[in-house]
């Protein structure tokens, strides 16, 4: 059957080069967009002028002397009206175009009898030769297999999904300008680094040909921008691709978007009371309103977020045991008891995290700040001037998961340095997720890095905004190749 198809429609391609005429050209006659037409339908159709609109085939139906079609572009979409008496090369036309094909249309704007907005073609060009046929526009793609590898054929035959990308460019947009409004200087790191640094996770590696020599691939943004206050920038911020070699579920990707900004002279107070001003702004631009839902359940973005102390949370969600005084035997056995996986080499900071997110995690729900974790959990945070055992960073969590974090970074370089050995312990004893030594940006604090509040956010949290899984909101998700 499709052999069929794609055998006709080089047929119609064949006769359209037959008849001197590029089914391909360079340019075609438009005057705007057909959302301006609509929107100024009644100012340009009592004016009578002739104008072009260009758009996809989306339907045709053929009454003899007369065809109906809809055209569509990013913008919007109008009917034209085809007529013998106003287009000579009717016949022509009717024997080669089809669903899908790009076309031009020149002529006046008027209303049919109906009311409905019209343009009748009084010349017709065409922009491109489909030589494949389209989803239903209505049942759409159902296996998501080819929705994923045949993004473009999803944006077709979708239009919810495409308003779901504008979102998505009003989501990052609305960052960008706070931060900028606040001050902060958009900078760009390399993607490409020596040591992985800045966060617990696998890299990805690749070989540099001509260096000869093997990178990673950034699993964060943090450590060259904090470089860059150590180099005397008080305020820096980057929207940037990262890439983690680690499992694909709901919530993780292996390369995305993340956002993190470094604030020089602030602490995790400060990123708290930015942070929770910045989601406001950007939930309502996004979203229209600071009411969102997931799973069926309303979630309520306006208020004044709460704290969380994340020790005594851990407490009550698990009879009492302090993650602190825990000794790493007793978190393995809780663990078990849970159920949970635990990795060869995973030490104390790991098993308190996989606990609190089997325990703690999927009871927040509203919007909140999760306070004050231990120690073992954050190896670039500063400590508590009150409890050393726990440090100053928070997390935002809503909806069962983490949507952001921030914290006092850590400044002081001997503290950093005992920090990172405790991490290449960890490595050393099997755990692929622990940090690397990175002597250079030792070095850097060594020249004085201001006291700082740092927070990086990733886009999760459109995601939860969308109620959808992160896959769903990315143009072109990794896949697997075909064999």
């Amino acid at each position: 059957m499709i052999d069929e198809i794609i055998q006709e429609r080089r047929k119609k391609l064949d006769a359209i080069k037959a008849a001197g005429i590029d089914p391909y050209p360079a340019r075609v006659k438009r005057s705007f967009a057909i959302e301006h037409a609509l929107t100024k339908f009644e100012d340009l159709a009592a004016s009578g002028e002739k104008m072009s609109l260009t758009g996809r085939l989306r339907s045709l139906r053929d009454q003899g002397k007369i065809i109906f079609a809809d055209i569509e572009d990013e913008s919007g979409q109008i009917q034209v009206v085809l007529k013998e008496d106003m287009l000579s090369d009717l016949a022509f036309w009717r024997s080669v175009l089809d669903m899908g094909d790009f076309i031009s249309v020149t002529g006046p704007l008027f209303a049919t009898k109906r009311g409905e907005k019209s343009l009748e073609a009084h010349e017709l060009q065409l922009a491109s030769k489909s030589l494949l046929p389209l989803p239903d526009k209505w049942e759409g793609l159902q296996d998501d297999d080819i929705r994923f590898r045949k993004r473009y054929l999803d944006l077709i035959a979708g239009d919810n999904l495409r308003e779901l990308f504008k979102k998505k460019t009003i989501f990052w947009e609305t960052f960008r300008n706070v931060l900028k409004h606040e001050g902060f200087l958009e900078v760009e790191t390399p993607v490409l680094e020596n040591i992985p640094g800045g966060a617990e996770a696998e890299p990805f590696r690749t070989h540099h040909n001509a260096l000869d020599e093997d990178f990673y691939l950034r699993i964060s943004l943090e450590l060259p921008l904090k470089r860059l206050l150590v180099g005397g920038f008080d305020k820096v911020f980057e929207i940037g691709r990262i890439f983690r070699n680690e499992g694909i579920d709901r919530e993780h990707l292996q390369d995305y978007t993340q956002l993190e900004f470094y604030w020089a002279y602030a602490d995790y107070t400060d990123v708290m009371k930015l942070t929770e001003k910045t989601y406001k702004e950007v939930i309502e631009k996004t979203c229209g309103g600071l009411v969102t839902e997931f799973g069926g359940q309303k979630i309520d973005w306006s208020g004044k977020w709460p704290t969380v102390d994340y020790v005594e949370a851990f407490k009550v969600a698990n009879d009492n045991l302090d993650p602190i005084e825990a000794s790493h035997a007793e978190l393995v056995k809780k663990a078990k008891d849970l159920k949970l996986e635990v990795d060869k080499g995973a030490g104390k900071g790991r098993l308190i995290d996989l606990i609190y997110k089997k325990t703690v995690r999927p009871t927040l729900i509203q919007p909140c700040f999760l306070i004050n974790p231990p120690v073992e959990i954050e190896p670039l945070a500063k400590r508590h001037p009150e409890n050393p055992a726990v440090v100053e960073r928070f997390q935002v969590v809503a909806c069962g998961t983490e949507l952001g974090k921030g914290f006092s970074e850590l400044n002081d370089p001997d503290d950093q340095r005992a920090r990172f050995d405790e991490q290449m312990k960890l490595r050393a004893a099997g755990d692929a997720e622990a940090q690397h030594l990175d002597e250079d940006f030792l070095e850097a604090l060594q020249y004085g890095m201001p006291p700082a509040g740092g927070f990086g956010i990733s886009e999760r949290l459109f995601a939860v905004l969308m109620d959808k899984p992160v896959r769903e909101t990315v143009f072109f998700p990794l896949m697997r190749a075909k064999k």
